[in-house]
């Protein structure tokens, strides 16, 4: 049973001193100014994408090391906590750093209700995959605890297309068994569109028909299988209205390969229980920005999206409580949901955009 995110705590990870038990809805659209703390919000679930994946001490050192997790630095922060509540279940870790500034996992723990179960204790790698096939002590042909934290868990993606450079794995060719969910840099986008168009054919002409309205010359895609040594591969080739002449991934702008990507993991049938997506309107033009609007309120209904954005054309799609406020307060990041209630007197005049530019409802750059 997957199911999506209802609290949040985090102590001591980048900007983020302590957000204790903080709830989040099936729509979370986080606004902020630049180095409020929304990147490090999405970057604790691409932590934990790591632990899921058993690469989190390649994740640590990629990202300069476990002293740079730390709020302020080791000297001020000794470790570093987080935990995770969805239904009846919970996951959370302590870490602490090594002298050769590598993250030790003291502590990983799972919760059911209010009982706990230490499951690791001393790692540099966590012990989240080995829970999946774990049955229940009592009845052996039931799932244990951990079984449904890590399908939970392991069912959130944090989506970033951000690389659409001339050479990023989105514009290249992958192999067709690639197909089975979307990547989160998008890097099977073509064997995935194309599982699509011939398994779940409603899903991608879903997915077409929002690029057409963002892409008015755009057909549709070729998706043409071919040989790449012994590989079978596809790439995301095109075709243009009126013109059967095959166009290739590299003839896409980056605005509009980028929402290609959106479209699909928005309009995928087979959605995550929690889609994170960190600034999905860079790049896009302002009616496309709307089109996506419409993608992330329709995914929302189906599953959990929790977004991070600069744009005020963007919130302007959305009502207050969908809203996130992240700001800098003496040096460490503040999260506050919007109530309606507190903006009823300039909702009639403005919209939540305007009153964000105005800073009526402050997220802006902070002069500390």
């Amino acid at each position: 049973m997957r199911q999506a995110l209802d609290k949040l705590t985090i102590k001591g990870f980048k900007s983020i001193k302590t957000l204790e038990d903080f709830e989040l809805k099936k729509l979370n659209v986080m606004i902020g100014g630049n180095g409020a703390g929304k990147s490090n919000f999405v970057e604790i679930f691409r932590m934990l994408r790591a632990m899921v994946d058993v690469n989190f001490a390649n994740y640590t050192m990629n990202r300069g090391g476990a002293d740079d997790f730390m709020f302020n630095g080791p000297k001020e922060t000794k470790e570093i906590e987080a935990k995770f509540t969805f239904g009846d279940n919970a996951y959370g870790f302590v870490l602490k750093t090594s002298t050769s500034e590598e993250f030790i996992i003291k502590n990983e723990i799972e919760w059911y209700k209010d009982n706990l179960s230490i499951i690791g204790s001393g790692n540099r790698e966590s012990k989240i995959s080995s829970l999946k096939n774990e049955k229940s002590v009592r009845y052996p042909n039931v799932h244990g605890v951990g079984y449904y934290v890590y399908s939970s868990i392991s069912n959130w993606v944090v989506y970033h297309f951000h690389d659409t450079s001339a050479t990023a794995s989105m514009r290249r060719s992958e192999i067709t068994a690639d197909n089975d969910r979307l990547r989160s840099d998008a890097s099977n986008i073509a064997p995935f569109l194309l599982g699509l168009r011939n398994k779940k054919e409603t899903a991608y002409d879903e997915i077409v028909d929002s690029v057409r309205l963002v892409t008015p010359f755009f057909d549709d895609f070729i998706l043409k299988p071919g040989k790449k040594g012994e590989k079978e591969v596809v790439n995301l080739s095109w075709k243009q209205k009126g013109s059967d002449y095959p166009m290739q991934p590299y003839h896409f702008s980056d605005g509009t390969i980028r929402f290609i990507c959106l479209a699909a993991a928005l309009l995928q049938p087979d959605l995550p229980s929690t889609i994170v997506i960190d600034e999905p309107e860079l790049g896009l033009h302002p009616y496309a920005i709307e089109i996506l609007a419409e993608l992330i309120q329709a995914a929302s209904n189906k599953t959990q999206v929790v977004v991070s954005t600069q744009s005020p054309p963007l919130i302007d799609n959305f009502n207050p409580e969908d809203i996130i406020v992240v700001n800098r307060e003496q040096g460490a990041s503040t999260f506050r949901r919007l109530e309606e209630k507190e903006l009823t007197q300039w909702l009639d005049e403005y919209s939540l955009g305007d009153l964000w530019r105005k800073n009526i409802v402050a997220g802006g750059p902070v002069h500390e």
